[in-house]
């Protein structure tokens, strides 16, 4: 039942625990302790809104930036991501595999905002080796969800 109330609310997090009862054929209260259960042990870290940000905020720049970077003994590469984790520009960093070390997705309210940011914070980190920024020009779909609805084309429904 844990992963059908993840998967429930992954795709909407205003459902209701009455509503996620329903949909699942339990109690209201089963589905509080599970939630519960799921928050306290760290599974569920929080809940987020999906945003049009053409239609919220039409100056806001969002950037993912690939970092090069020499892991430090005994830490790896947890003290850098640590350190770049708490500037409030900082939206999300990930460890990867591949030709960059972590990826950092920040937001500024302009691309000068995002370009001070890399490199008058970020560069100048300790063992940070080598920057690259990539600006989102357009976001399609976000953790499942359309960002713009599509037109529907309804010539296509009439016959001749």
């Amino acid at each position: 039942m844990k992963n059908d109330i993840i998967k429930l609310l992954e795709h909407n997090a205003r459902l209701s625990n009455a509503r996620i009862a329903e949909i699942l054929g339990t109690t209201e209260e089963e589905i509080n302790e599970t939630i519960k259960q799921l928050e306290d042990s760290g599974v569920i870290k929080g809940y987020s809104v999906i945003l049009n940000e053409e239609l919220y905020d039409k100056s806001a720049v969002t950037a993912t930036i690939e970092l090069k970077v020499t892991p430090q003994r005994d830490c790896g590469f947890d003290d850098i991501a640590k350190t770049i984790m708490m500037y409030d520009e900082v939206e999300s960093v990930s460890l990867m595999s591949g030709s960059y070390d972590l990826a950092i997705q920040v937001r500024g309210k302009n691309l000068k905002d995002v370009a001070l940011f890399v490199s008058e914070r970020l560069s100048t980190i300790e063992g940070v080796l080598s920057t690259a920024t990539h600006f989102l020009l357009k976001r399609y779909k976000e953790k499942g969800i359309f960002i713009e609805a599509e037109d529907v084309d309804e010539r296509g429904f009439v016959c001749p």
